[in-house]
Formats: C-alpha cells, structure tokens, sequence
C-alpha cells in the first residue's frame, strides 16, 4: 500500500497544486531562453524523460545557473510608491562566488526577493531583474512562503540540522504535513523558473542550501543529463538525529538526483554518507582522493570544502572603516581595557549567553580583570521567529543586566550589548580594536565571524587600520569545537561552550599569552584565511562539478521512479539491459547451450526468509533441464545438502555447491570433488578467529561448510559490521598466509575456502566437458549478482579465447542489479531473471533427441 507521503508528493511532482492552491489569475511566465529564435511555452509535465533540451543547443560559451531560496539583490519601494528600485547586495555569497568562475562563465541567478512584490508588478519586476541582473526571480504566495520558510524551513529543517528534536509540540513542534507539502510546492515553483531559463545540454546548475534539498529530484526528472551540484551551507546531523525526520528518504533521494554534493567539513559529509549507508545500503568509496557514492550507475561526488570570505571586500571596508566609524574613537573609548567581541546572529544555537556566563566566570576566577576586560556583544537581527527566540533574549539582557549590576562601576560596564543591525564597515571598526574574538555557537554550519576578524586585524599595508600601525600583527579566537570553521582555525582555543568553566579559563588564556605566540598564531590563520578565500571555493566546486559530470553525454540514461522514488539510471554504452526477445531468439536457434544459475539473490531474493525455492522455479528448471539440448547448472557458494534437498525434484539438473568444491552432474550421479588439497587441518586456525569476531559483533554469524567457513554480518551494524569484515579479512589473511586457502570478501560475508575453488572454474569445467563429448555450447547463460558470480563472467572470454566455447556462440553474462561488473547484460531483480527463464523454459522442446542429433552427436 502507497504511504500518503507518496500519494501527496505523486500529486505534487505531476503538477497538482491542490493543496496549496495559490489562487488568482494565471500568471505569465518568463520566455523561455532558446539558442533559436522564438518562444517556447510552459511544458508539460508528463514530458518527464526528455532526456536532453527540446532543442539542439548552439551555444559554445559555458553557464552556470545558480539557484538559491534569495536573490543577491535589494529590492526597495521607490520613494514615490510607484515601482522598484533594485541593487546588488555585496555582502551576498551568491554574489561574491562569481570571483572563483571562469571569466567567460555567465552566471544566471534563480531565487526569490526578500520583499513582497504585488502581482500586477511582478511581470514587470522579472523583465528588469532579468534584463539588468540576470536574475530570475521566484514569486511565491504569502501562503506557501509562510508554510515553506517558517514552517518546514525553520520549524523542522533548521532546528533538526542543529540537532535539536521536537520532544514536545512546545519545543520545536510536532512534524506537520502541509508545510512538507509546501516545502515540495515551493521547490517546484524554484524549478520551473530554472527550466523557463536553462539549455541543459550546455547549462550548470548550482544550487544552494536546505531551503532547497528537493529541487534536484524536479530538474533531474526534466533533464536526465543536466549537470547540477548542491551545495549544503548548514551542519548535517548525524544519522540517529536525521533519521527522525519523517520525510528523511525522500530528501536523500532528492539530494542524490545531484551530481556534486558539498559540505563544509568531514564531520557533515560523514554523516550524510552515513545516512546513505543505513538507509538506503549505499556504500561511499574513496579513488585518488575523492569520495563518491554509486547511485544506480551514477557517481555522485561528496566534496568537502569549507566557505572563505570575500577578501577584496573586506579589504575595501578597512579602507573606510576609520573614516566611517572612527576606530580611533572606539580605542579611546576602551582605552586602557581589553576588548573581547563576540559577533553573532540571534538565534537559540549561537549559544550568546554560554558567552555572558563564560565571562561572568572569568571575571570571578581572575579578577585582576575586573575593570580592565569588556566583552562586546553585537547581535545581529534574527532571521526566524518564535517563543524560542524571545526567551533566549529575555535570558540574554537578564544576564546583561546581572554581571554588569555585579562589576560594573563608574565609567567601566564589563558587557556590552549591542541589539541592532550592524554593518561590516562597523564591524570592521570593532574587530580592529578587539584583542579576542569569542564564538560560542552550540551548533553552527561554517561560521565565517572569526576569517573575518583575522583579516581586519592584518589591516592593509599603509593603512591606518590596522590593529597597530605598524608593529607585529596578533589576534586571538577563543572558538566552539561544534561551528564548521574551527577545523581550519588550528591556532585558535577549542572550547566546549557548554562548559562553561573552561571557556572562562580559555579567555584569560587568550588575553594571557606571550605576544610573539599571538603573532604566531595570527600569521598560521592570515596564511590560511587569505589563500582559502570565496572564489576558491567556488573554483574548487566548480571544478569537481565539472569532473562529476563528464560523462553525461558518454552514457545511456534514463529516469525511472515515480515522486522522489525516481532517479536516472546511467549505464556505460556497452552494459545493457537483456532483452527477453533476443535471448529467446537466440536461444531457439542454438543447438548445445549451456544454462548457469547462481541462486541466493538470482532466483531467490536476498531478503527472503524462506530460502527453499517455489514450485514455480522447480517448474522452470525443469522445463530447461527437459530439453536434451541444455546443459543446466545452478552454481552455489550453499552446501550441497541443501541445495541437493532442495532440488531433488530435478533429475537432470547439476549442481555445483560451495562455489564448485563440490560437483554433480545429475541426480543419478555422484559428488565430485573438485578442490587441489583435501587438507582443511586450517580449519581449526580459522574458527576461533571467527568466533572472536562473532562474539564482538551483535548480530554476525559462522556457518560451517563442509569445504569452507563463512561468517556473515548481514544482521549486523551495517557501518560495524562492514568494519568489522574488514578488520577479519586482514586478520585471516595474516594466519592462514602458509595455508592453501583462500580468503574472500563478499555481499556480508566473508569467506575462508580452499584455493582454486571458484565458480569460474565449475563453468570452465562445464564448458570443456560439453566441447569434449562433441557438444560445443553455441548459447551460453550465465547469471548472478555478486562478486563470486564475476568469475564466470571473466571466465567466458577466456573460453573463447582458448577455443573451448566458439567465437559465434551466443553469450549473455548477466548481473542481477545496475553495478560495475564484467557481464555485458543485466536484469534489474530476482522477478526479471524469473520472468526470463520462464520465457526460456516456454520456448524449450522437451521432446527426446531425433535419430539424426544422436547420430551426429555419436559421430562427432
């Protein structure tokens, strides 16, 4: 049954706005950009897997559309209330990225204004944006932008991504469905603006933070080759904390519709890659450095590059700063006092009152510092809104008031609170005179307050601005481990914030220290912050996009799924799907086939309970063991009492069990051995090491073959116990380095057998009996679905090579599942290869031999 998260997001990913029907008038829509003359209208959604534009594409100059929930500009009501006036806004990431592109790159922005503009103006509005911008903007309805913003955006994404649950519907709020709904809509209302713009033959798209985690699942369903990264500037919590999310699979989905993701730091990848391994049994791997996920055929990138800031910008603001603000106003004003800064949003994870206490302490720990230190406290405006947010301010000027009324005297307040927007020239004013910067944010994504303080107390050559004209530069951070800049901040005090004896002790160690190690520590951050800048950010992202994407137009791709079920499926040219109808044709045509079936995960599903197969598969495989022209094998790593036990209504079937150790060509013959030692004295060396490992992993287990000892961790910790299979397959390896065995990993498993047992070899010893009795297979089937499966696959061409099988003998080597792999033909699951045997089995003659084929057989 179709959950109604499914339902709703079918609705709304097909087009459906009926709940969040905005109302009015049809509005008209942006001509679409075109390398042809003309105008295109709205497409329909049911045109979903075009694979590339509706149109060739001539341009040969690269552009990137970037897509954020706000445009870089701002937008104000001209003084006589008749129309806009719009300008860039400098302090905007979005903007200021542009630096790190190819000067030759156009750059399109995609987002909505800060301010409501009135439908009737919005035409007009989108025209001048675009023509003097290039900018598009996205016009949603108060409702949707109430519900998609304040809701989902700040009342469930942000918090969660801050690790903070909504244990009651007073804190944090319980999940509600609408404002998903609204989410999806207003992701939807995002895309339609990118797909009015874009050529997706020649397009980038970059799209920015959690406000739009869906947007790649809609642009990927319109365009299955478009090149797109994402780009999350908030933390990603751990899996335990984002499992909680109600929605959380169809978000990952959506992420993985990308081609790029980046993050600020390991900790937020590894968590997100985390995620996709416990919930969606995605593995991450990591090749000359970078890290990428297989997606159905696709790599995804995971990049990992923290944000810098824009240092020509700050770099100009110091150049006014002490005209502007006059700095040398602030330093008589705090003449003789040490100035600590602390520079943050109001919000309820920036922790601003763990820094009041932190202070407080310090002050009664050392108070020689009592009227000699100040803490400076700005407050930027908050950007959400809620009980939340006025008990943390409440809370803020409580504590204000107390430390201030506790070692204030005269002329000396030791906190200093400042409530209102701030520019960064007067920031710039502050940072100049602060001896220490203080961040201690609970939890935060980047955090770019402390780069900014460190280039502002470099100053610029020849300036006034600088922290001492022209002595030694110094400047001192006292940062919480838990913000995404700290990693890279290696000279900075570390502290817990919630502890807060340790901060206070970490201010006085930073206000403290020897001169000459404030100057070390400044210049090993100047080093850093001045080279690590925006546009190298965005030239790295951008440059990993373009190694991500360029092999879009190599393979063959197409989208599969409904809702944010759906993905692209990309396959190299020469991996394809199998056809029933050629391989029936083919199969028809043969004269000696051989048939080689693995079982677990081939006829029988992976997750079965049950593992005994259905009347339908013993009727199948009788069906192709009747035909006096097949030679039918099912190739198992299971033991061959099983699988004997188990297909004993199959006369004429052979089975070849423990991966080929043991063999029998039909039920009226006996077991061969096919191992090079029957010595398994190993065994005993072998078992305790894999009792040590079940013992320490929850879940795992040894199964005892008569050839062979497995111990598998599929119950198991997906993360432990993939760990753990690691760490066993090198500790097996070590002990049985003297012994003839082999060890093997494999889908959970890992596996100590005999040398040269393989399931390569029970098809090359298939093959060469059959050329031996004047059989020569001129049709060759050979399925299954993991890495035991792939010596067969290998095996066939060397056949061929060696003469065994001929050079026109029909061959489908096939996998179950879209994977890497040496078969050249795949079916999607264990349904798909039923429905092709079964296909086989109709067309099979299970008559007996003509006198004329046993003659020509005698005679050959």
């Amino acid at each position: 049954m179709m959950s109604r998260s499914y339902t709703n997001l079918l609705d709304l990913a097909s087009g459906n706005f009926s709940v969040m029907n905005s109302g009015g008038r049809e509005r008209k829509r942006l001509p679409r950009v075109m390398t042809v003359p003309g105008v295109i209208s709205e497409l329909d959604d049911d045109q979903t897997n075009s694979v590339t534009s509706d149109v060739p594409s001539s341009m040969a100059q690269d552009r990137i559309i970037i897509v954020a929930n706000q445009l870089p500009v701002k937008a104000m009501r001209r003084p006589d209330n008749k129309g806009w006036s719009f300008s860039w806004d400098e302090d905007s990431l979005l903007l200021q990225l542009k630096d790190g592109l190819p000067e030759d790159m156009e750059v399109l922005y995609v987002g909505s204004l800060k301010v409501d503009v009135d439908m009737s103006e919005q035409d007009d509005v989108s025209q001048i944006l675009l023509e003097r911008f290039k900018c598009v903007p996205t016009f949603l309805t108060a409702d949707i932008l109430t519900k998609f913003y304040h809701g989902f955006c700040k009342q469930h994404l942000w918090p969660l991504f801050h690790y903070m649950l909504p244990f009651s519907a007073n804190h944090g709020g319980r999940f509600d469905r609408s404002l998903w709904e609204a989410y999806v809509s207003a992701n939807k209302l995002f895309s339609q603006k990118v797909i009015e713009v874009i050529n997706p033959e020649d397009d980038y798209v970059w799209i920015h933070d959690y406000h739009l985690m869906v947007l790649p699942s809609f642009l990927r369903r319109r365009f299955n080759r478009l090149r797109m990264g994402f780009f999350l500037h908030s933390p990603f919590p751990s899996s335990e904390i984002y499992r909680t999310l109600p929605v959380r699979e169809e978000i990952l989905r959506a992420l993985l519709n990308s081609d790029l993701i980046g993050f600020h730091t390991f900790d937020y990848a590894r968590h997100f890659l985390s995620c996709c391994s416990r919930m969606m049994g995605l593995e991450y791997q990591s090749k000359r450095g970078y890290i990428g996920l297989e997606y159905f055929g696709r790599t995804v990138g995971i990049k990992i590059m923290p944000v810098g800031i824009h240092m020509g910008q700050i770099e100009s603001v110091l150049k006014q700063a002490d005209k502007e603000w006059r700095v040398e106003e602030l330093k008589q004003q705090f003449v003789g006092k040490t100035v600590f800064l602390g520079v943050d949003d109001m919000d309820i994870f920036k922790g601003v009152n763990l820094k009041l206490l932190a202070m407080e302490q310090m002050l009664k720990q050392h108070p020689k510092w009592q009227g000699r230190a100040v803490l400076v406290q700005i407050a930027n405006p908050a950007r959400g809104r809620g009980r939340d947010l006025e008990e943390i301010l409440e809370e803020i000027n409580a504590s204000c008031k107390r430390i201030n009324e506790a070692f204030g005297r005269p002329g000396y307040e030791p906190i200093i609170f400042i409530d209102r927007p701030v520019s960064l020239s007067e920031r710039a004013a502050f940072y100049t005179i602060a001896e220490c910067v203080v961040v201690t944010a609970v939890r935060d994504g980047m955090n770019l307050t402390p780069y900014e303080y460190i280039v502002c107390r470099q100053g610029i050559p020849g300036s006034d601005s600088g922290s001492e004209l022209n002595g030694p530069k110094k400047s001192m951070l006292v940062v919480s481990e838990f913000i995404g800049c700290s990693p890279s901040l290696s000279g900075a005090i570390r502290i817990n914030p919630w502890n807060v004896e340790s901060t206070a002790e970490a201010m006085n160690e930073a206000i403290s220290m020897a001169e000459a190690e404030k100057q070390l520590r400044h210049e090993k951050h100047y080093r850093y912050v001045s080279t690590h800048h925006v546009a190298y950010w965005s030239r790295s992202f951008f440059q990993d996009m373009e190694r991500s994407c360029r092999d879009h137009f190599r393979r063959i791709c197409w989208g599969i799924g409904l809702g944010f079920g759906f993905r692209v499926v990309a396959l190299d040219p020469n991996f394809k799907k199998l056809s029933i109808d050629a391989i029936v044709s083919a199969y028809i045509r043969a004269k000696h086939r051989a048939i080689l079936l693995d079982y677990d995960g081939t006829m029988m599903p992976q997750t079965s309970i049950i593992k005994t197969p259905s009347q339908e598969v013993i009727s199948i495989i009788n069906a192709l063991c009747n035909d006096h022209k097949n030679v039918v094998f099912v190739v198992s790593g299971r033991g061959r009492d099983s699988l004997s036990n188990w297909f004993s209504p199959c006369k004429k079937l052979g089975i070849a069990a423990e991966h080929g150790y043991f063999i029998r060509w039909s039920a009226d013959e006996e077991w061969e051995t096919c191992g090079q030692s029957s010595d398994f004295s190993w065994i005993q060396m072998a078992e305790p090491v894999m009792k040590l490992y079940t013992e320490a992993t929850d879940g795992s287990s040894i199964e005892n073959k008569e050839s062979a000892l497995v111990w598998h961790h599929q119950d198991a910790d997906p993360v432990f116990g993939s760990s753990q299979a690691k760490e066993l397959l090198d500790h097996l390896e070590s002990v049985l380095a003297n012994e003839p065995v082999a060890v093997k990993s494999g889908q959970f498993i890992v596996e100590a057998k005999p040398q040269g047992v393989s399931k390569g070899m029970v098809a090359e010893r298939v093959f060469t009996s059959m050329s031996e009795k004047g059989r020569q297979a001129d049709f060759v089937l050979c399925i299954g679905d993991d890495r035991s499966d792939e010596d067969m696959f290998e095996i066939i061409g060397s056949a061929i090579k060696n003469g065994v099988l001929s050079s026109n003998s029909s061959v489908y080597a096939c996998t179950v599942g879209q994977k890497p792999s040496k078969a050249k033909y795949y079916l999607d699951d264990t349904a798909d290869v039923r429905m092709m045997l079964d296909a086989l089995a109709d067309a099979s003659d299970s008559s007996p031999p003509s006198p004329t084929d046993s003659e020509t057989e005698s005679a050959s």
